[in-house]
């Protein structure tokens, strides 16, 4: 007898005239499972029921193009997405008994085979974005009937988070050695914390300089971004408001950020200028674009602004993410108790004087009354 809990629902499989029977029987109970496993093999055993008949599924060689034309169609307004995809799969291709099994032989033993090979020349952070798409690219097999599950994939650990911060001094220095449009871009990144992709994207239609119903700055819009929680508005500092003012004096584009050919100005390029003054600089090798967003929500958290704050500030789509950039000092946590020492004096303060002792029935019927 052989069955295993997939969700609330058990499951049995085994092998019958060399076919692999897998079936769900909808119950939750294991004792009722295991009799409905065996009844089934008795029909099988009496040729009551048959085996249906299922197309031998594809191998991952051949479904690869069926994945990349999904995310290209669901991914369509998302390039770097797509980009992403299509590279990661193109990586695990390289891999012959990958690319060569069926997807329905693709098993943990397999994985794990995969693993060790890349490993020997690969970090865990390269190992594992290749190991999500394997994941998604089996997950939508399942969704579309050709396999019944999908292999556990286990992502390995050791990942290095770059945790790099600008300071202040660095900062200045770099924003005098930046060219255009790197200098404009990452004081616009540090005050705002826009994602490069979110920042390239912005069109003028997307600013608002001065003030409007009542707020105290003026504001640019996100229409789009890596999460659903992306589409957010954010205040301008003064700062960023003169960049931005000289920026669209001169600009004859729809975007903040033209490029030659009439479109956004490439990420790409964006990343060789930064390269190029990191390395002038001297600066550590874990200093990437990114890292300009990581510094303006790290500020925001020493500031004092909550996780909720700053997850929409962000546009990350868990508070858990946000949670990252708090760091509170023993300072903040001494301001903390000052608040609820304060808050415990004005609590005392409002009870009536000289309260008289009252009967335990009394006590329950004012607590009752207060709840």
């Amino acid at each position: 007898m052989s069955i295993y809990k997939r969700g609330g629902v058990y499951w049995f499989h085994f092998w019958f005239r060399g076919e692999h029977v897998q079936r769900s029987t909808r119950q939750g109970n294991p004792r009722t499972a295991r009799q409905m496993e065996a009844a089934f093999r008795t029909a099988l055993a009496k040729g009551e029921v048959g085996i249906i008949e299922r197309k031998p599924a594809p191998t991952l060689k051949d479904f690869a193009q069926r994945f990349v034309d999904y995310i290209q169609v669901r991914c369509a307004e998302k390039p770097a997405t797509v980009r992403f995809y299509a590279e990661k799969l193109t990586r695990v291709l390289e891999f012959e008994p990958m690319a060569e099994a069926r997807l329905d032989r693709i098993d943990e033993a397999l994985i794990e085979s995969y693993v060790q090979h890349r490993s020997k020349r690969m970090s865990p952070a390269s190992i594992n974005r290749e190991l999500a798409t394997l994941r998604r690219a089996l997950r939508l097999a399942q969704e579309w009937r050709l396999i019944d599950r999908v292999p556990r994939i286990r992502l390995l650990p050791g990942e290095r988070i770059r945790e790099f911060v600008l300071s202040r001094t660095q900062e200045a220095i770099y924003l005098q050695m930046a060219p255009q449009p790197l200098r404009d871009f990452a004081l616009l990144a540090l005050d705002t914390g826009l994602r490069q992709g979110e920042a390239l994207a912005l069109q003028w239609r997307d600013v608002q300089l001065e003030p409007v119903n009542g707020a105290k700055f003026g504001f640019l819009r996100v229409r789009e971004g890596k999460s659903r929680n992306a589409k957010r508005g954010l205040p301008l500092t003064a700062k960023v408001r003169a960049m931005l003012a000289a920026r669209l004096a001169a600009s004859k584009a729809p975007w903040v950020f033209p490029g030659d050919n009439g479109k956004p100005f490439l990420g790409t390029s964006l990343d060789h200028q930064h390269k190029r003054v990191r390395d002038l600089l001297r600066l550590p090798a874990d200093f990437v674009i990114h890292s300009l967003r990581h510094t303006a929500l790290t500020r925001l958290g020493e500031s004092g602004a909550d996780a909720f704050t700053i997850m929409r500030i962000a546009g990350h789509s868990s508070v858990t993410v946000s949670q990252r950039y708090m760091h509170p000092t023993s300072e903040t946590v001494e301001r903390a108790f000052e608040r609820l020492e304060l808050l415990n004096a004005g609590a005392t303060e409002s009870l009536p004087e000289g309260p008289k002792q009252l009967p335990p029935a009394t006590v329950s019927a004012t607590l009752a009354a207060g709840q």
